[in-house]
């Protein structure tokens, strides 16, 4: 099975290293390589520019993608299904114009012009709204062209909305909100490995944020120890050999930490224990 990911860029570093936090290390990867064996004989990564990775899928290159949903919807591929939203990569394609111009919502580019990297997705957008604009697809400083006359408005990438506040222009609507899908062909989602590597990413993103719990308690403390965790689908608990003490385990919250450690010392808890987890198969 191969995967393709992107070659460069901010999707670049996080795509490689989610796959390696899911067991599928790679073999030999190394920069400017068109492909990369893992140590699943069965799973190999394609290298391929974000953009392309929709028809890598779509043509059989790959049999899965990890790519921006933008990606995907700019290359208005058929087939592809959406396997999970790996949480990473977030931004928003967003409808900007000139902060001193007169636009101030989407129906006031009528008849105007419109720059972007991003014609499909524009030119989609523009139709569903009904709005008649004429689209320019430009390769880059998309920002700039409002103020050379070259455009009314801009659609384009943004994550904290700096560039267009240093550009001088204003979000008027939100076009798309997108972050790294992983992907498939209709024809090859049900496949068995496909869903093993689904199953292998999805358990690293449900670790995420969460942290494992060991503590001993007095068999006599269970009832308010349990009552004090948050845990998922309620603590594990095992006797202690030679000793009146139980072993209690949980997943919580990383943000209920704090709050649950204190409370646990208070019910009678000790030895109480923390650590990351780096997979959750749920």
């Amino acid at each position: 099975m191969r995967i393709a990911v992107p070659n460069k860029g901010r999707l670049h570093e996080p795509s490689e290293e989610l796959l390696e936090r899911a067991g599928l290390h790679l073999v030999d990867g190394a920069d400017r390589q068109l492909h990369a064996e893992t140590v699943d004989p069965d799973v190999t990564v394609l290298y391929a520019r974000a953009a392309d990775i929709p028809e890598y899928v779509a043509d059989g290159a790959a049999d899965v993608g990890i790519t921006g949903l933008d990606q995907v919807r700019e290359s208005d591929t058929d087939d592809l299904v959406e396997l999970r939203d790996l949480d990473f990569g977030r931004c928003r394609l967003v409808l900007a114009a000139p902060e001193d111009s007169d636009i101030e919502t989407v129906y006031d580019f009528e008849g105007g012009r419109i720059a972007t990297e991003f014609p499909t997705i524009t030119r989609q957008y523009f139709d569903r709204v009904d709005v008649d604009v004429d689209v320019t697809e430009v390769s880059g400083a998309t920002e700039l062209t409002p103020h050379v006359d070259i455009a009314d408005g801009i659609v384009d990438i943004t994550s904290t909305g700096t560039t267009l506040r240093m550009n001088r222009l204003a979000v008027v609507d939100e076009v798309l909100e997108s972050s790294v899908r992983l992907f498939a062909r209709e024809d090859t989602a049900d496949d068995e490995k496909v869903k093993q590597v689904d199953t292998a990413l999805g358990s690293v993103l449900a670790a995420e944020d969460k942290r494992y719990l060991m503590m001993n308690a007095p068999e006599s403390a269970l009832d308010d120890v349990k009552d004090v965790l948050p845990g998922m689908g309620g603590p594990t608990v095992m006797d202690i050999a030679g000793s009146d003490q139980l072993a209690v385990h949980a997943v919580v919250e990383e943000r209920a930490v704090f709050e649950t450690i204190s409370s646990l010392k208070d019910v009678g808890a000790s030895d109480i224990l923390v650590t990351e987890i780096e997979r959750l198969v749920e």
